[in-house]
């Protein structure tokens, strides 16, 4: 299975980017997980021709190609940061990768409740109807005090959330392989000849 972890800050010292490279690595042998920066996209500017740089047509196509997309988010203010947001309406005012892409929210922060606001709120902008992403329901991974979390190799140290993390991600998976069946029958059912009979 091919996924895209999603950087959702500009930050250069962000744990979001550990979580993610743990996440990169500790699941390898279930997945196959490139991660990806926001930081060099450039603000949002509504373009006329609704033409996208060529960083976010970069960021789109990857989008396109993976079965499904892990976003991991600080929380600035009790929202997600503006380098966040900002990618997100290029992807929707232009090229639209997230219809029905499985998405998995996770987010780490300093503070103790590792960005819950922000994970709602960016579930809330996620199920916008130009974004429409598919989300992983009933699943939050929420990493707090995440300066102290992990040790000089990268990994995260407390076994319970390791193990939180696991099953997440598990359910992650299956989650990709449902909404991969649920899209091919409703693909099939559209796609149906037509007939005057009933």
């Amino acid at each position: 299975m091919k996924l895209i972890g999603i950087v959702g800050t500009n930050s250069d010292r962000s744990t979001n980017r550990k979580l993610l490279q743990f996440i990169q690595t500790h699941f390898s042998d279930q997945a196959e997980i490139e991660l990806c920066e926001i930081k060099d996209l450039p603000a949002f500017d509504e373009p006329e021709d609704q033409t996208p740089p060529i960083t976010v047509k970069e960021l789109s196509d990857k989008i396109i190609l993976a079965d499904g997309v892990i976003i991991s988010t600080p929380e600035y203010d009790h929202t997600i940061p503006a380098a966040l947001k900002s990618a997100l309406e290029w992807l929707s005012y232009t090229t639209r990768p997230l219809i029905d892409k499985p998405v998995m929210v996770t987010g780490a922060s300093l503070g103790s409740l590792g960005s819950s606001r922000a994970q709602a709120h960016l579930r809330q902008i996620l199920d916008a109807p130009e974004l429409k992403a598919r989300l992983m329901p009933s699943a939050e991974f929420l990493l707090g005090h995440s300066q102290q979390a992990f040790d000089e190799k990268g990994d995260l140290i407390d076994r319970d959330k390791v193990n939180e993390l696991e099953e997440n991600f598990e359910e992650f998976l299956q989650f990709v392989k449902m909404t991969e069946q649920l899209l091919k029958n409703r693909s099939k059912k559209n796609t149906k000849p037509f007939s005057w009979e009933v």
